[in-house]
């Protein structure tokens, strides 16, 4: 096209053009236009190039208003050398003072985009000799301290509570020392369109209608995001849930907009209400609260007058098939896609009404799916009471046809969803622009899948059903109602799906990293306690006195403000078994006969007597004296303890699969249930803890010192507390 024009030989600059807006136009209806431009030399820059394309792609309904378009593009505007010598004179004259004070350590940066503002059309080559040429009489040539490098301005350092600050999203809020959801949820969100720019998305089919239907979505929705999560109430949710959790709601938060949680609620013979509660629950726990709770339930109305008028448009029918039939790859043609549009408004209210049984009929849309899946259904029949509607119904709509209509209903702007459903974004834009209603745009990205785990549904029954695991809350899993039960903030889950990020590619993570975030937050939020799992009784034959001392510890030793808790210090105290030896190794720094240790927070030093053993030779007690830490000499090592404490029982946990992919034949031949952990859970039921734990109620955290981040237990009675670990101290090398 440019040859018939320009003749056969291109120039380079000409050349350029035209391989940027081949490569750069989306829409290749319009490249003719464009490429006419380029061939008239109307469009001679890059720059002017960028604006048609933006244009374009902003207009996306014919005719184009070609004056407007020039307008847009700067076709045949024309910047005189005397207009850009004015524009950069000007320029300089407002940063006179500062380029006088600076010289050529100053920005020019800063002077080249002031003046391509006030001539956006100039050609930035000329600008750059202009400002140059300025810049030159009016400062002279570079003397020697111009030559030199201008220093680094040092940047100031966090300081750990601060760091902590920038990384923590408390409850999914965000502060002003916190980073924003859309800054730590990066990626794919930076290249999302503006609300009622749908069109403006590579793929977004534009009808007619589009515009005149974006403008009505504006008007309603003030140009607010809004996005949506929409579990099916069929399960709990587990880790993946809790990047969709974040990047729904944190995508809207970050934008001033709102977030629906809608059930997905259209297989009743799935749901149940204990799912419903959990699925709110969690989502709160999190941080987050829904603009509106809605259910797909609510509009079943709605939905099937919609399926009547897609039938008359001659966009659905009603079909015998079998599910069998219609299964697979290449299932044969419905033989009743052509069936009259009469016929099939009568058979599908004869479904309504339950002339059909289960599997005789459904109703299927007339249109080929990315992954080649022709006419998929729209209503299939179930004689299964609903939870919310009842009886009403025995058609019940399938996600390929409620999905997007409901995300049309609510005005959604951008539907977030997971990669495996980008086979559905033609049913989804298909079904919208066939009823002529709003069409919001669906983007994809990456699930969030851990390692050593496994969270489907239908797995974790059966671990349950096997008495692998005790419930969907089992410590030992990685659904959400689990990770609260060990510990886990919410805050350092939230974080954990801020750093792994939104990506197009599925991430699998390790679940050390998980456990990172955890110890992070947990380092700031739980108090510190003293508890000792293998208990080691330790009498004081000289205690100073003659009933038990009251200790001061901080609840965060790094940080007093806090404040403090009081222990009792008795002269009965109980150590950890593994704290004492009868022989000292070498590099071994704890309690042994002949050395000493200190007991933190006490200011005592104890020196072990005697060492006193059961019939089996067991060391069962041992009798010390205590000196002043101020006057004895200072000990290799302060170890823990606990006087006067509460008896405990503790839960110890570890990975609950032995291979990273359980589920993976070639890793696993013998499937999941084959590849548990036998020491996934070790119960120490005699542990004992301070007095200081005694008010906590479930899921309060606490640090034990030297042991690892612990968490209270629902199992929890009076008498007797139940803690898990939520995790060590330290990472185990041996995990990471």
């Amino acid at each position: 096209q440019a040859r018939s024009a320009l003749g056969p030989a291109l120039d380079k600059a000409t050349g350029t053009l035209l391989y940027n807006v081949a490569a750069r136009l989306k829409d290749p209806k319009h490249l003719g236009f464009l490429v006419g431009y380029i061939a008239r030399r109307e469009i001679l820059t890059d720059l002017q190039l960028s604006a048609a394309l933006e244009y374009v792609r902003s207009h996306p309904l014919e005719p184009l208003d070609v004056a407007d378009f020039e307008r847009a593009c700067g076709v045949g505007v024309c910047i005189t050398p005397e207009q850009i010598e004015e524009a950069v004179e000007a320029v300089i004259s407002k940063h006179r003072a500062e380029l006088l004070a600076e010289r050529y350590h100053f920005n020019m940066g800063l002077l080249m985009g002031e003046a391509r503002s006030q001539l956006p059309w100039a050609d930035g080559k000329t600008i750059k000799n202009e400002v140059d040429l300025q810049v030159l009489h009016l400062l002279g040539p570079k003397t020697e301290a111009d030559l030199e490098k201008k220093p680094k301005v040092a940047k100031a350092r966090l300081a750990p509570a601060e760091k902590q600050k920038v990384a923590v999203v408390e409850n999914g809020d965000m502060g002003t020392e916190t980073k924003s959801l859309l800054e730590q949820l990066r990626g794919e969100a930076l290249k999302f369109h503006k609300p009622g720019e749908n069109y403006k998305t590579e793929g977004y089919v534009v009808t007619p209608n589009t515009m005149a239907l974006l403008k009505q979505h504006l008007a309603i929705t003030g140009g607010q995001v809004r996005t949506r999560f929409p579990p099916e109430p069929n399960g709990i949710l587990h880790i993946g849930h809790a990047k969709a959790i974040n990047f729904n709601f944190g995508y809207a938060k970050a934008n001033g907009g709102v977030c629906f949680l809608r059930y997905d609620d259209t297989n009743p013979e799935k749901e149940e209400e204990k799912y419903f509660t959990a699925i709110r629950e969690m989502v709160e726990w999190l941080g987050y609260q829904p603009y509106a709770v809605t259910h797909a339930s609510d509009y079943f109305d709605q939905l099937y007058t919609w399926a009547l008028e897609l039938i008359r448009r001659g966009q659905a029918y009603v079909c015998h098939q079998k599910v069998e039939e219609i299964k697979g790859h290449n299932p044969p043609p419905s033989p009743w896609r052509d069936r009259p549009v009469e016929e099939s408004l009568l058979l599908f209210e004869d479904m309504r009404k339950g002339k059909f049984g289960e599997g005789e009929a459904t109703l299927r849309m007339k249109l080929v799916m990315e992954d080649g899946k022709m006419d998929p259904v729209a209503y299939r029949v179930k004689f299964t009471p609903h939870h919310r509607t009842g009886d009403k119904w025995c058609i019940y709509p399938t996600y390929d046809y409620t999905h997007c209509l409901c995300d049309s209903i609510e005005h959604i702007t951008h539907s977030l969803c997971t990669k495996e459903f980008q086979a559905r974004r033609s049913s989804y834009f298909w079904l919208c622009n066939a009823l002529d209603v709003y069409c919001p745009v669906q983007w994809e990205y990456g699930r969030l899948n851990l390692l050593y785990t496994v969270v489907s549904k239908r797995k974790i029954i059966r671990l349950v059903e096997t008495g692998a695991v005790r419930d969907w809350d089992d410590p030992r899993l990685f659904t959400l109602t689990a990770l609260r039960r060990r510990g886990f903030p919410p805050e350092a889950i939230n974080n954990f799906c801020a750093r792994v990020g939104v990506t197009v590619a599925q991430a699998t993570m390790e679940p050390h990293l998980l456990e990172a975030c955890a110890r992070e937050v947990l380092n700031e939020q739980a108090p510190r306690a003293m508890a000792v799992l293998e208990p080691l009784k330790v009498t004081i034959t000289n205690f100073p006195a003659p009933k038990a001392l009251e200790v001061l510890v901080p609840n965060f030793p790094a940080d007093e403000s806090h404040g403090f808790h009081k222990v009792p210090f008795h002269q009965t105290v109980y150590i950890e078994e593994t704290d004492f030896r009868e022989e000292a190794d070498k590099g071994y720094k704890r309690l042994a006969p002949g050395q000493p240790v200190g007991l933190r927070h006490t200011g005592y030093v104890i020196t072990v007597q005697n060492v006193i053993k059961d019939v089996s030779g067991h060391v069962i007690e041992l009798e010390v004296t205590c000196t002043k830490s101020d006057v004895a000499e200072k000990p290799k090592a302060f170890i823990h303890w606990v006087s006067v404490p509460l008896a405990c029982e503790v839960r110890l946990y570890e990975r609950l699969f032995l291979h990273k992919n359980p589920e993976d034949p070639s890793e696993v031949p013998g499937g999941f249930l084959s590849d548990l952990n036998p020491d996934s859970l070790r119960v120490v039921h005699n542990a004992l803890v301070d007095s200081s734990v005694r008010s906590a109620r479930p899921f309060d955290k606490f640090q034990f010192e030297r042991l690892g981040y612990f968490s209270v237990d629902p199992d929890s009675e009076e008498g007797k507390m139940v803690f898990n670990r939520t995790v060590t101290l330290k990472e185990d090398p041996g995990k990471a």
